[in-house]
């Protein structure tokens, strides 16, 4: 009967088993801090570390005003979080500090602890790649813009811009010496039209890029040459190149277009007569970068990076969400075409271009693809003669 009994009750329900909550937070991927009285860091897990540079040991010593910069707005967020008593979550703010090259967006999310109410908890996402990707989209729609605008320019304003040259040419045989000067202006002037509409001409060509293995390194090494007997003489170069990388599948004059347009940027920040101005040149592989295409599953990989930094005087705050854009520029007599050709050159090789920009530093980073090993014999590319890992000034 007592075994009847036993086989007809409810099975016991299994017991579930204990959740180690600081394994928990230690797997998030995003950074999670806990701060006491007075701003006091009392938890952080590893993703924290990682973002902020530092052990857990150091960071317990720490107040978070002494991790942040000054005036940093996560500060100003957490006094409201204590004085409200409730959650508040701030998006695309800029976080600064020592441990950081240059300030870094993130979202924001932070609340009280119901059961310790001096305690507050913050979890940052940083937005730095998806908000890149964002920028680069819209750099390219805004190329796009251009290229319809620059197809009618070609045919609606090259053609009578050769007659007005030639009127004003056949005038000038009959002109006088100070007459003549008028008709030699009109003549400069439609020339520099028509060199402005070739240059806005580029963004209209849509034909697939003719690819091919090519090593990054002599790129650039074909780039500085250039730049030195040129534009940049006295500038001093410093080259921090990593000789591992594998080829850019691309064109070797597109790609030399669009470095030589960086360099040329960068000397132009750093002034003229700049003693103190230098251009460091540096390339390193990131496999963890990749790019969703639109409309597909397929994640394209972009794990070579291609950085130009200055110390000149920075880009205005103003500017750098238009930098990519055409027309913008902060040069007397610029037209503000480069930086939207190097976009779409970079773009046109399925690879991404951001800018960090603060006083006395300034970086362009170029994210590319590699080509696919089973196209290339690798030796041949990797292993020509190329002063890789050149470290010097």
């Amino acid at each position: 009967m007592s075994k009847k009994l036993a086989e007809l009750s409810p099975a016991a329900p299994a017991r579930k088993p204990a959740l180690d909550h600081e394994l928990l937070l230690g797997s998030l991927p995003h950074p999670i801090l806990v701060v006491g009285e007075g701003n006091q860091i009392v938890y952080v897990n590893a993703a924290a570390e990682a973002f902020l540079s530092m052990s857990t040991a150091l960071l317990l010593r720490l107040r978070l005003d002494d991790v942040m910069a000054f005036g940093c707005p996560l500060l100003s967020l957490v006094d409201q979080v204590r004085e409200s008593g409730s959650t508040v979550n701030e998006y695309g703010i800029e976080l600064g500090s020592p441990k950081f090259p240059s300030p870094r967006l993130v979202d924001v999310f932070s609340g009280p602890i119901s059961e310790a109410e001096s305690l507050i908890v913050v979890m940052l996402q940083q937005r730095t790649m998806a908000h890149m990707i964002e920028r680069q989209l819209t750099h390219r729609a805004a190329a796009r813009s251009v290229s319809g605008m620059a197809s009618v320019l070609a045919h609606e304003i090259k053609n009578p811009l050769s007659g007005i040259k030639g009127a004003a040419q056949l005038l000038e045989q009959s002109l006088s010496d100070e007459d003549r000067v008028l008709s030699q202006l009109i003549c400069s002037e439609t020339e520099r039209i028509r060199n402005l509409v070739d240059r806005m001409e580029v963004f209209g060509d849509e034909r697939p890029l003719t690819k091919e293995p090519v090593n990054i390194h002599d790129v650039l090494n074909h780039v500085r040459r250039l730049a030195e007997s040129g534009f940049a003489r006295g500038v001093r170069f410093i080259e921090d190149y990593d000789p591992s990388l594998p080829p850019v599948p691309g064109n070797r004059d597109k790609l030399v277009q669009a470095f030589l347009n960086l360099i040329k940027n960068a000397a132009e920040a750093l002034g003229e007569g700049n003693s103190e101005g230098r251009i460091v040149m540096q390339t390193s592989f990131r496999p963890g970068v990749r790019l969703s295409v639109p409309g597909t599953d397929a994640r394209i990989s972009l794990p070579l990076m291609i950085q130009i930094e200055d110390n000149g005087s920075g880009v205005p705050d103003h500017l750098r969400p238009h930098l990519f854009d055409p027309f913008v520029t902060t040069k007397h007599n610029g037209t503000g075409l480069g930086l939207a050709l190097v976009a779409k050159i970079i773009g046109d090789h399925g690879g991404i271009i951001e800018c960090d920009s603060e006083a006395n530093r300034t970086m362009f980073r170029v994210l590319l693809p590699m080509q696919d090993r089973s196209h290339y014999d690798g030796r041949s590319v990797l292993h020509r003669p190329v002063p890789a890992n050149d470290r010097r000034a």
